[in-house]
């Protein structure tokens, strides 16, 4: 029994556990989710080198997002990492739900090449925003990220996203419908200058990573698309006639494959230490054999400033330029130009809409959770006295099944050994504790071990204790005494029956008890529910449904402490019942075996009977041959 107890123990706690994980959901005042994956494996990207942390372009449409169900600036939206716990650091670069389109950039942490990585979006709360997790622009980009634009300001300096504060010194002209968003157009004299700062300040060989979305208006002899000059030292980064170049002090990279005129493209120059390499759509283009020029002077973004002062800029468009003070490896230049771009639904993707789900136990226990919500101080003080009262209704039956196993256990083992002992109770002819204690030296100390949990045990120990002390030494007891130890014996019934029964009564008022609790917890809800409708002078069914569940939570509650405290208290008392009845067939069997042995009315009785009708006859016929003698006609005495 105690094995199968444990069995569904067991079973019940890992339906539990299995039931809150497949179910989990990180907040339920959000009413939609959604997972997104970024794939690095053979099927997805096909990175093979390492990424690590990067931010995620996620791109919104109406095809993949209710943009109806969030709120209209996004500012419900939160993205949670795989384990439904860890909220990830985001913001939003832009967001219109009349179009239905947004971006937003998402900080995952640690990517692996080959792994995939799976994280949640969240959104769909109209009401309570007061969870942590909103957007955080600074947050979203790590320490080694100097300069980031995204080309969203309008008639304003071009704005550094980065902790830094790299913002650009005058306003460019933007242009919607661009790759991300809004983007910079780049007319050949409309140049964006970003002031020096100590975060942009180069030393000779240090390390660098560049990186913009470039589309060629037209294909132009030597157009610069990055150009920065101090002294002697210089660092350009442009187009000749469609081959980009990376340019240090007048050494450029050797060229490669033109680009195509009006064509985006993922352009990224990574330094570190004596060389140079040149990226175009996440795939090494160019190497460099010189490294990163002392620089500290401020940089133009489409166009050169030559020493003679005259400009030739770049035609064409600009998007999501960004500048980092080490050198990024080849998984993170891949991993940005393939899910930054329009085609990017192999490395990442966006999953259907999730909900949570309305069971009555699923979720953040389904609807369960709305009711708990609604429960009232007083309700949940009446909830609280019945969750005690039902730790300790469980705890008693727990404790007395385990120990009503356990003695019956040891009854089964003592009847065995007592049938022997019965037989003759010689064993019992002496004042040896210890022999006492082991029926005659019949069990060992392992077995007296078990049988020392019987009720019977205990009994027989009393009474052969009484009989060593009142035995005489003829080995006869007198009627008074075997009275006397028929009266210890039922002293020791009774102590046994009280340990039986010890903690029952805290079951009968469970079920005595729980079922009040939880009306009078209910009828307390009701009034409060009623009130508050009174006070609004409203009725609306919306308001009072979730009141009136509330209310009844207590009455469910006062039930599912009455109703096992019920089951469980009958189950024992059946085998308390049975328990007591062996005691009493023992205290009865023992009584009549001790008479029968020791009684000293057993052969004088018989004698004396005996005797008795031998008398009677010899004076029968003495009374018969009197009377024949004096000629009396008798009858004949039958011997």
């Amino acid at each position: 029994m105690t094995k199968l107890f444990k069995s569904l123990l067991i079973i019940c706690v890992m339906g539990l556990i299995l039931s809150s994980t497949a179910q989990a959901w990180w907040n339920d005042a959000w009413t939609q989710r959604k997972k997104i994956t970024v794939d690095a494996s053979s099927a997805g990207g096909a990175i093979t080198d390492p990424i690590g942390t990067t931010p995620i372009l996620i791109r919104l449409h109406d095809g993949d997002f209710q943009f109806a169900s969030a709120r209209d600036d996004g500012s419900d939206l939160r993205f949670v990492a795989a384990d439904d716990k860890t909220l990830l650091t985001y913001h939003i670069e832009k967001y219109d739900s009349l179009l239905g389109e947004a971006f937003v950039w998402v900080r995952v942490p640690d990517l692996k090449p080959g792994a995939q990585v799976s994280f949640w979006l969240y959104y769909g709360n109209t009401g309570d925003m007061a969870a942590p997790g909103g957007a955080d622009a600074k947050g979203t980009y790590d320490a080694d990220t100097v300069l980031v634009y995204h080309f969203s300001e309008i008639g304003k300096p071009v704005h550094d996203f980065t902790e830094t504060g790299n913002d650009a010194q005058n306003a460019g002209v933007l242009t919607d419908g661009s790759l991300i968003g809004s983007g910079l157009r780049l007319d050949g004299k409309s140049l964006i200058t970003i002031p020096a700062s100590a975060s942009l300040a180069w030393s000779e060989e240090s390390a660098l990573t560049w990186s913009a979305w470039i589309k060629l208006g037209v294909l132009q002899p030597n157009a610069p698309i990055f150009s920065r000059r101090d002294g002697g030292n210089a660092f350009l980064i442009g187009a000749d006639n469609g081959v980009p170049f990376v340019e240090v002090n007048g050494s450029r990279s050797p060229g490669g494959a033109p680009l195509a005129a009006e064509t985006w493209h993922h352009l990224a120059v990574v330094a570190s230490g004596s060389q140079i390499t040149l990226y175009l759509d996440g795939v090494s283009y160019a190497t460099l054999n010189a490294g990163i020029p002392a620089l500290n002077s401020p940089s133009l973004i489409g166009g050169d400033a030559s020493d003679a002062g005259g400009t030739v800029g770049l035609v064409g468009e600009m998007d999501e330029l960004e500048i980092s003070k080490v050198a990024r490896p080849p998984g993170f230049i891949k991993l940005a130009a393939g899910e930054q771009g329009v085609d990017s639904g192999r490395l990442l993707t966006v999953a259907q809409d999730e909900q949570p789900a309305t069971g009555w136990l699923s979720g953040a226990f389904g609807l369960f959770g709305v009711v708990f919500k609604s429960v009232t101080i007083d309700g949940w003080v009446v909830i609280g006295v019945l969750a005690i009262m039902s730790v300790v209704s469980w705890l008693v039956m727990i404790g007395k099944l385990l120990y009503l196993n356990r003695i019956e256990k040891g009854n089964a083992l003592f009847l065995e050994e007592w049938r022997q002992v019965a037989r003759d109770l010689t064993a019992l002819d002496h004042r040896d504790g210890e022999l006492i204690k082991s029926m005659g030296g019949r069990i060992n100390p392992k077995v007296q071990k078990l049988v020392r949990r019987s009720p019977l045990y205990h009994i027989y120990h009393i009474g052969s204790e009484e009989i060593g002390h009142r035995q005489a030494g003829d080995k006869i007891l007198s009627s008074q005494s075997i009275q006397a130890i028929r009266a210890s014996l039922d002293s020791g019934y009774v102590h046994e029956n009280h340990r039986l029964n010890s903690g029952m009564v805290f079951l009968t008022i469970s079920i005595a008890g729980g079922p009040f609790l939880g009306l009078l917890g209910t009828v307390v809800g009701v009034m409060i529910t009623f009130a508050a409708i009174a006070a609004t002078g409203e009725v609306n069914i919306s308001a009072i449904a979730p009141g009136l569940a509330a209310a009844l939570v207590a009455t469910v509650a006062g039930l599912l402490v009455a109703i096992p405290a019920l089951l469980g208290y009958n189950y024992l008392v059946s085998r308390i019942k049975n328990v007591t009845s062996d005691m009493q067939i023992f205290v009865d069997e023992f009584v009549t075996k001790m008479a029968e042995f020791y009684s000293p009315a057993t052969t004088a009785g018989a004698t004396d009977g005996m005797q008795a009708l031998v008398d009677q006859l010899i004076q029968a016929l003495s009374e018969h041959n009197e009377r024949s003698s004096n000629g009396v006609q008798t009858r004949p005495v039958n011997h």
